[in-house]
């Protein structure tokens, strides 16, 4: 096997979460027993159609059911070693991975509701349906951590790979780009503040002394772009990390039919409801008020803003401390300020990349941008409709070319590390497969390396 790759557990739940609605209506097919653990003919499928879409003609190779099937068993040989060798893989480490999977999904289908509404699934059942996965794909990522980790690469072995590269097959690389951006969210007066807090303070009074419902103060007033559609009710649960602490604290505070008084989050103010507890779920109604931003704030944003570019400009610290100590953005403590590729993780990308509606903006500002440059402060409305003022950093900007070991000898060692890691991972399977059953359906066994592992383990 020239490549096994550990199949992403995101990737993976994207398909299977997707495809939710119809495996309800067709009953599902052991495709393989890997040890103690199931394979269903869905999981391969559901990877089939992942690796269409990412595919840019949409096709898929003869041998992809065998491919993907390989790799499924590869990963649960491995995720039962790393059982057997108790790798450790905590819980606070599956929670986390299973909120960014859910803040993936939000992003992809734009609510809550719409996602409900494609997936069949609330947030509750998503994160019961992500956690087995997601483990199994942790300790799988720990196992070949494990197995490749010593491996490295020399300058002579990177040069003999890329030698053995035809000219014609090298990559050719569109011009590609570090940006970074500083964002500063304009600060509310504290009369704004405190107006928001007088409203919700009034709602409150009309839904004790019966003269209005919550449900329809929140539908006629609430900032929560979902309560249109919900009337600001959600299902909450003791363990959620996806909402704001101080919202979650107030929640199960609150006994029920209980109101709360007006609860400062990172959005704004809450009046919050409590209908139903349960255990560690709570059922609440909530209503939110965002204070409203005067010119004079966004003023205030724009001069900071301006103070912090001159600053950078003149050395006395750069565009990362600046992002460190500065900005409002939720992520830069753990991106830098730097935009991120949404298909490698990597800080390059190309321009067609910037398609978000909060990043197209910064299209136009390149034209004018030299590598190291810094724009001037502008104002931008990010992808929930909230504003914000930001300057925009390009780090670097490299031309058009063909490979070369110059230019691109980070990527080149990268890939020449990948296939000795691959070669590592594939020695050690050869090694191990034999030492646990593996039975596959009929479909499956005339799959070239699926007949080898067969034939190896019915040797033991």
């Amino acid at each position: 096997m020239n490549r096994i790759l550990a199949i992403s557990a995101g990737a993976l739940l994207l398909c299977q979460v997707v495809s939710a609605q119809q495996k309800k209506m067709v009953a599902d097919k052991i495709a393989a027993i890997v040890g103690d653990k199931i394979v269903l003919k869905s999981d391969v499928e559901g990877e089939m159609v992942n690796l269409q879409r990412n595919t840019p003609d949409n096709s898929l190779p003869p041998n992809a059911s065998c491919l993907i099937m390989e790799q499924i068993i590869a990963q649960k040989v491995m995720v039962m070693q790393a059982e057997r060798d108790s790798l450790p893989v905590s819980d606070a480490d599956v929670d986390g991975q299973i909120e960014n999977r859910i803040r993936y999904f939000e992003e992809l289908y734009g609510t809550r509701e719409k996602m409900k509404e494609v997936t069949g699934y609330s947030i509750y059942q998503l994160r019961e349906r992500f956690r087995q996965p997601i483990k199994e794909g942790l300790l799988a990522k720990a196992m070949q951590e494990k197995i490749t980790g010593t491996v490295k690469v020399t300058p002579s072995e990177v040069k003999r790979y890329f030698d053995g590269i035809p000219h014609d097959s090298l990559h050719f690389y569109e011009s590609e780009l570090e940006i970074g951006q500083l964002i500063l969210l304009p600060k509310p007066t504290r009369e704004m503040e405190q107006y928001s807090i007088s409203r919700l303070l009034d709602f409150k009074k009309q839904v004790q002394d019966k003269t209005n419902d919550f449900g329809r103060l929140a539908l006629l007033y609430s900032d929560d772009p979902g309560a249109k559609d919900n009337k600001g009710v959600y299902i909450l649960n003791r363990a959620d990390k996806q909402w704001d602490a101080d919202f979650l604290a107030a929640a199960f505070r609150l006994k029920e039919n209980e109101i709360s008084s007006p609860i400062k989050t990172q959005f704004g103010y809450h009046l919050i409801q409590c209908i139903k507890r349960q255990g560690d779920n709570v059922t609440v109604q909530h209503i939110l008020l965002k204070p409203n931003i005067t010119r004079s704030d966004i003023a205030q944003a724009m001069a900071k803003l301006d103070t912090i570019r001159t600053n950078i400009a003149t050395g006395k610290y750069t565009f990362a401390e600046a992002v460190a100590k500065y900005s409002d953005a939720p992520m830069a403590k753990f991106d830098g300020g730097m935009l991120q590729n949404k298909m490698n993780g990597s800080t390059l990308i190309t321009i067609d990349q910037l398609d978000d509606p909060s990043e197209r903006d910064i299209v136009l500002m390149l034209d004018t941008l030299k590598p190291g440059g810094l724009s001037k402060p502008v104002q931008y409305t990010d992808e929930k409709g909230s504003l914000g003022c930001r300057i925009v950093y390009l780090k670097t900007r490299t031309q058009p070319h063909r490979e070369n070991m110059t230019d691109d000898y980070a990527r080149i060692q990268q890939r020449t590390l990948q296939i000795k890691q691959e070669e590592t991972r594939d020695k050690w399977l050869k090694e191990k497969i034999p030492t646990y059953y593996i039975h596959v359906d009929d479909e499956f066994k005339q799959c070239s390396h699926i007949s080898k592992w067969i034939e190896s383990v019915a040797k033991q």
